[in-house]
């Protein structure tokens, strides 16, 4: 009976205390200064480790498209100027901090082949900031592990001869059927969040989907869709085909911007 108010516990918990943009329930326990103390030091422990660029050019070009995407960023996510580094690596990746923190990787500028396709990726990790989504993960893991201490140790003190296969099991529940659907829905929500975006900042959002397209083509070996923390590229596709109707109105309202790819 612990168990199963222990594992009730969670899931109520998990359904969230806070609500996101798109009107779906957050939990988020961690405050706002605290995420920005760890978002700046993380990011400072990035520069220190990662080679950084010196090509004037391509970071010209995208601190260009990082200061009109940010222009446009509400100041409840950051409310001040943003940190944009360029780290000179082959990693085809790009990732945003709370504090205003963005780092781009010259990998990732293979794929992206125009500015708006690399709009549509500052865009979408400037989204995961906006949606807070690095509260929700530090808070649902914190949430997670708190409810597998609590089933421990109720099967603990019931003598439960398999608690440790069964504490195993739970673990596997928690990961697949928790943990990396949390992750998946993030990663859905910043694409349409980041097509929103980079629309607001004259960035056509059709180019977010010529940018998964693109990405396809480099992934040639991807899990299933349910054993990852990402969505599949066509179920990317799909989504912000499905969106581009609202983003395009945004996206003719706005002054279109020239930022050169060197």
């Amino acid at each position: 009976m612990k168990l199963k108010l222990s594992l009730c516990a969670l899931l109520i918990a998990l359904q969230g205390c806070s609500t996101s943009s798109t009107g779906r329930n957050q939990l988020m326990l961690i405050s706002p200064d605290q995420l920005n103390q760890m978002g700046a030091s993380s990011f400072e422990q990035m520069k220190e480790k990662e080679k950084i660029s010196q090509d004037k050019a391509t970071n010209a070009y995208v601190q260009c498209v990082a200061s009109v995407i940010t222009k446009n960023v509400p100041k409840s996510a950051h409310d001040g100027e943003w940190e944009v580094v360029v780290f000179d690596a082959d990693q085809v990746n790009a990732f945003a901090l709370p504090g205003g923190k963005i780092g781009v990787y010259t990998g990732i500028l293979k794929v992206a082949e125009n500015q708006e396709q690399l709009a549509a990726i500052i865009g979408h990790e400037v989204g995961h900031v906006i949606e807070n989504h690095s509260n929700e993960r530090l808070s649902s893991n914190q949430l997670s592990q708190t409810g597998l201490n609590l089933a421990n140790a109720a099967l603990k003190s019931q003598n439960v001869a398999a608690r440790d296969t069964l504490m195993a099991g739970l673990g596997l529940g928690v990961q697949y059927g928790i943990l990396m659907p949390y992750g998946r829905t993030h990663e859905s929500e910043a694409d349409i969040v980041g097509q929103d975006l980079m629309a607001r900042s004259g960035f056509d959002p059709k180019a977010s989907i010529d940018l998964w397209h693109n990405m396809a083509k480099t992934s040639k070996s991807a899990p299933p869709e349910f054993l990852s923390t990402h969505p599949s590229n066509q179920t990317r596709i799909r989504d912000l085909t499905a969106h581009l109707p609202k983003a395009l109105t945004y996206y003719n309202a706005a002054a279109k911007p020239g930022c050169r790819k060197p």
